[in-house]
């Protein structure tokens, strides 16, 4: 057996290891194992490339390579290391860019050897396809990589989470698709530096204004569209490369975020089509910020008064939760709660915090039972019966203008109905609106109260009044 057939052969394996890595992510029960098969795939295949190269006798080559390997491996490592679970969005967000400025460099590698004086285009035995080839693949990839780097602007508040509202803006997403089209049915039939400049610009200002016009409450979803993005990216570039692997994993990864996107933008009741087309027949609605009336304000003992002489409670949970990692106490408060025979449960959102999971997998960490982790649709019934509901860090999520405002930003998606509860405590730091930059009507209502500060500092108040 060649060297050659074994490496094929060990992208076969390397390939299967991420189908059964993506199985075991589908479960929290075997999360832990699907993220060890993915990475035995990742190595097996890196070793395999690193096997091929150094089959060249190209020393050059191989050194470059394992330098490239290892700056990566030790980046990628210190950035591990260091990134918070409340930093792990926007960090997915940024490493989604890189594989869509790899596929542009890719592509540009692509048409240089062939018509930059690498070699002459009779050396490819079907140049009008590969050039198809690379005007897609530099296409998908700058817009990945632009987009990627918005919705990481977004996610970590360096800019607005509003949606950019340009007159025309959907005309402008569907001019940018017109043009790439002729440009690649030009470049296509007559290859040159100054049409895959154009081609190049036109993707990057295009994934700019995809993901701009989108509003933070819809960025869950451009988070796993980017991740779908960057699959048909790496595809893409596996077509260039003609490397079967890359492109089974690309179309594994494009494939399976397509659809997580689907499934996110049903839960939250939004047009799939309207959200990968950044917001297409959506125009921004009102922000809701005019003062509704006052708002009250309990502290930590009284809170604890309300939940001694609660039957019942529910928790939902936020990203005000996560960042002022409050999942350890609220664990206690909920033993705490039990031992006292209060029936206590938590309220998932399908996109509480950044991304889909992100309160289960602090939940989890903070060993509260699975059992009495609801998700949206399970727990939504049960708040009239319901004497206490605590929001701890959360708000577009339990904001009734989803409801009952059609011109909210937010209209139409599936909320959390705490308002019906008899009791509900918002815990937050101040009366700023929430993510989406919408104005919360739940903080006004007579039977809502607020605690503001530290969410672990005012729940740690609580278990010690308890």
């Amino acid at each position: 057996m060649t060297l050659a057939t074994a490496a094929q052969a060990a992208y076969i394996v390397a390939a299967l290891l991420f189908i059964l890595s993506l199985a075991g992510l589908s479960k929290h029960e075997t999360a832990r194992s699907g993220v060890v098969l993915g990475i035995c795939g990742m190595a097996l295949a890196l070793a395999s490339t690193v096997a091929l190269s150094a089959d060249g006798g190209d020393v050059g080559t191989v050194t470059l390579l394992a330098a490239a390997m290892a700056i990566g491996a030790a980046i990628g490592l210190w950035r591990a290391r260091i990134v918070e679970m409340t930093s792990m969005p926007e960090l997915i967000a940024i490493l989604h860019s890189f594989v869509g400025l790899a596929a542009v460099l890719v592509g540009w590698n692509g048409f240089l050897e062939v018509e930059g004086g690498g070699g002459t285009p009779g050396e490819v035995p079907l140049p009008g396809v590969h050039h198809a080839e690379v005007s897609i693949g530099v296409f998908i990839g700058a817009l990945t990589f632009t987009g990627s780097v918005v919705a990481f602007l977004k996610l970590s508040a360096r800019i607005g989470s509003r949606p950019m509202m340009l007159p025309g803006k959907n005309l402008l997403n569907l001019g940018a698709l017109g043009a790439f089209a002729l440009l690649t049915v030009f470049f296509v039939a007559s290859p040159n530096l100054g049409l895959l400049v154009a081609l190049t610009a036109v993707a990057l200002v295009l994934g700019w204004h995809l993901v701009a016009s989108i509003g933070g409450g819809d960025m869950p979803v451009v988070v796993s569209m980017l991740n779908s993005y960057s699959g048909w990216a790496a595809a893409a570039s596996g077509f260039l490369l003609d490397n079967n692997l890359l492109i089974v994993t690309g179309a594994l990864v494009g494939s399976s975020g397509a659809y997580l996107s689907y499934v996110m933008c049903q839960a939250m009741n939004r047009s799939f089509l309207s959200v990968i087309a950044g917001g297409f027949g959506i125009e921004a609605g009102s922000s809701g910020d005019t003062e509704q009336g006052e708002h009250r304000e309990i502290s930590a003992t009284g809170t604890a008064e309300l939940l001694k002489d609660a039957k019942s409670v529910v928790i939902v949970p936020g990203y005000g939760m996560a960042v002022a990692q409050a999942q350890y106490p609220v664990a206690e408060l909920t033993r705490r709660l039990r031992d006292r025979d209060v029936e206590v449960r938590f309220g998932i959102h399908p996109v509480a915090g950044r991304l889909p999971g992100h309160m289960n997998v602090l939940l989890a960490e903070a060993k509260v039972p699975y059992d009495i982790v609801l998700e949206l649709e399970e727990i939504n019934d049960d708040f009239p019966g319901t004497s206490v509901v605590l929001v701890i860090g959360a708000n577009d999520i339990v904001n009734p203008a989803a409801i009952e405002d059609p011109g909210s930003p937010i209209a139409g998606m599936p909320v959390l109905h705490v308002w019906e509860a008899e009791n509900v405590i918002v815990f937050k730091r101040s009366m700023a609106t929430g993510y989406a930059g919408v104005q919360n009507p739940l903080f006004f209502r007579p039977n809502s109260q607020m605690l503001f500060g530290d969410a672990k500092q005012r729940v740690e108040e609580i278990v010690a009044a308890l």
